[in-house]
């Protein structure tokens, strides 16, 4: 990332189809890796969450190089834990382009900030299943996997958590 300008920003309205394309990819990957694939997202999730300011960009020299979304609450996924004020971030996903530049990192050291300055204490996120190279990619970013949990009540949310168990990860802020 040597002599690239980076920024976080929020996403905007205009940055939808390429959230979308960035989605798609990453669930191409997902099942290339035999890993439990994302949904398809439709344009208007992913325009309510901008509208809600919970959606996220890294851009490198101005390009889209990474997205993702925030939360404030969790519970189907994180149930008691959920009581505990934390950030939960969704749905990284990374241009092709970019990857290698451990923007997952930059994420996990923005949301410690970000999550301080919003009086919570935990930074969390989760994946479905047992993905050992995701755990310890997320491990090597800062993350504790807390380890696999059975998802009790899965009713809205999308379809990749039904009949799933999730590997959870947090840093402690």
């Amino acid at each position: 990332m040597k002599d690239m300008i980076m920024q976080i920003q929020k996403s905007t309205i205009n940055d939808v189809d390429k959230i979308l394309e960035l989605y798609n990819t990453a669930t191409k990957t997902q099942k290339d890796k035999l890993a439990a694939p994302w949904p398809k997202f439709d344009k208007q999730f992913v325009e309510l969450e901008i509208t809600e300011k919970r959606q996220w960009k890294i851009l490198i020299d101005n390009k889209i190089a990474c997205v993702w979304v925030i939360t404030f609450t969790d519970p189907q996924i994180w149930e008691d834990r959920d009581n505990d004020p934390s950030i939960y971030i969704h749905r990284i996903s990374t241009d092709l382009k970019f990857r290698g530049n451990d923007l997952v990192k930059v994420i996990a050291t923005w949301a410690r900030g970000y999550a301080a300055l919003n009086n919570k204490k935990f930074v969390r996120l989760d994946t479905v299943g047992e993905n050992i190279g995701l755990i310890n990619h997320y491990q090597k970013c800062g993350f504790d996997c807390l380890g696999l949990f059975k998802l009790k009540n899965t009713e809205g949310l999308p379809q990749h958590y039904h009949n799933a168990t999730v590997s959870l990860f947090e840093i402690v802020v």
